[in-house]
Parts: structure tokens; C-alpha cells; sequence
């Protein structure tokens, strides 16, 4: 096989949590390049909307939460129902609450276990017994470089992604046999709008000073890694957490 013929998506079908903006979305779009039929899942009422501007042939919108089991496992049924299968799932719905350890509230803690851990959970789960009865399949969790090092004011962000690490390898463990390989990514600071909005200034000049490269990543490097652990060139890749992080926790 050439190079040029490598990492080819084509005919196959994904489904995208986080689908209508960020990382997810831009997960999304070179998902679509690359010829495959994606369906985004998002908890905005626009997603719909959001995916026929992006795809009208190739991709649909379902308004979904997460943390909700049921409406997870309906989401999955009707993309199934939909394109027939699905090839490759990517786990992008994600927020970040930050506060001191101290003062963090109840409600941020359970918004970002439930969100970034539990709904990473429940989304693996149903596709995975999509996948088992397919006997292939590629499920990739985003995770973060704070999953791996600890951060201040983190303490939630950085338990959820700890844990989505931690739930990766079991599902690898479990799932492997059967021809579904898991993996995770776990970006540094990615330029997304709202990258782009939370980190300007000062604070984001002192974390790039952190970063041997001495800046973050952009959106098309993290879904050029998703292209990876998606393709067939990655299917021995498996349990495994890619980070893209510039080299910050090699320190």
C-alpha cells in the first residue's frame, strides 16, 4: 500500500459526541474529508441544524445528554437505524469547571464527572455492544494532558480525565479480543474559539512557557490524530494514550 492510500476513512460511519463545536466538531468536518458518514451528538437543539450545513448527505444531528442512559442508548439505536453500523466512535462532550480544591462547589464536581467520565462511560458502553456484535469497531476518548499531571484548580477536570484514562485501558482489556480496540487522546491546550478565549493573555503566555514546543495545539492536529486511531493502519493500536501535548509532561 502507498503512503497516499493510507489512513483512508472512506464508507465507513462515525459517531461524534460534542459534535457541534470544538474539537468534536472539528473531528467532525475532517471526519466528512475523509468520506466518511458521521452522526453528531450534542446536547444543542441546534445540532440538527448543524449537521445538514455541514453534511446534508452524509451527516445527521441528535440532540443528546450524555449523562443520561437512556437517551444515550436511543441515540445510538437511531444511528444505527440510520447508516446501518457504526465504525468509529469518538467520545468529545467534555466541560471544564475550575475552581481552587477548596472552594469547588457540589455542583461543579457532579457537572464534570457526570459530563467528562459518566457520559464517556454510557457512550461507550452502547456502541461497544454495537461493535461487539459487528466484531470491529474503534472507540477514541478524549482525555487531556490533565489526566496525567495535576493542574491548579483542576480537581475535577483533572479526576474526570484520570478516570476516562483509567476507563480506556479496561475497555481495551475487555474488548480487544473481540476486534474493538479503544484509545484515548489527551490533548494539551487546544485553539479552539474557546481555547482561544480562556487562555489569551498573560495566563495562556505562562502555560506556553510550560510547553517545550512553547505553544498549543490546533484543532486539525488533534482530528488528524482521531484519523489515526480510527484507521485501519491503527487497529493494533490498542489501550493506548496518545498525548499531543508539546512535550509539557515529559517534564
Amino acid at each position: 500500500m502507498s503512503t497516499n492510500q493510507m489512513f483512508d476513512l472512506s464508507g465507513k460511519t462515525a459517531l461524534v459526541t460534542g459534535g457541534a463545536a470544538g474539537i468534536g466538531n472539528e473531528i467532525v468536518r475532517t471526519f466528512l474529508q475523509k468520506g466518511v458518514k458521521v452522526a453528531l451528538l450534542d446536547r444543542l437543539d441546534t445540532i440538527d441544524q448543524v449537521a445538514k450545513n455541514l453534511g446534508p448527505d452524509n451527516a445527521i444531528g441528535i440532540q443528546v445528554d450524555v449523562t443520561n442512559k437512556k437517551q444515550v442508548d436511543q441515540a445510538v439505536k437511531k444511528v444505527v437505524d440510520h447508516f446501518g453500523r457504526i465504525d468509529i466512535a469518538v467520545n468529545c462532550a467534555g466541560v471544564a469547571l475550575l475552581d481552587a480544591a477548596e472552594t469547588l462547589s457540589e455542583e461543579m464536581w457532579n457537572a464534570t464527572i457526570n459530563i467528562n467520565l459518566t457520559g464517556t462511560y454510557w457512550v461507550a458502553q452502547a456502541v461497544g455492544n454495537v461493535m461487539l456484535k459487528q466484531k470491529s469497531g474503534s472507540i477514541i476518548n478524549m482525555a487531556s494532558q490533565a489526566g496525567v499531571i495535576a493542574l491548579q484548580k483542576h480537581a475535577a477536570y483533572c479526576a474526570s480525565k484520570a478516570g476516562v484514562i483509567g476507563l480506556t485501558h479496561v475497555l481495551a482489556l475487555e474488548w480487544g479480543p473481540h476486534g474493538v480496540n479503544v484509545n484515548a487522546i489527551s490533548p494539551t491546550v487546544v485553539l479552539t474559539e474557546l481555547g482561544k478565549k480562556a487562555w489569551a493573555g498573560k495566563v495562556g503566555e505562562d502555560m506556553k512557557a510550560q510547553i517545550p514546543m512553547r505553544r498549543f495545539a490546533e484543532p486539525e492536529q488533534i482530528a488528524a490524530a482521531a484519523v489515526y486511531l480510527a484507521s485501519s493502519e491503527a487497529s493494533i493500536v490498542n489501550g493506548a494514550n496518545l498525548v499531543i501535548d508539546g512535550g509539557f509532561t515529559i517534564q
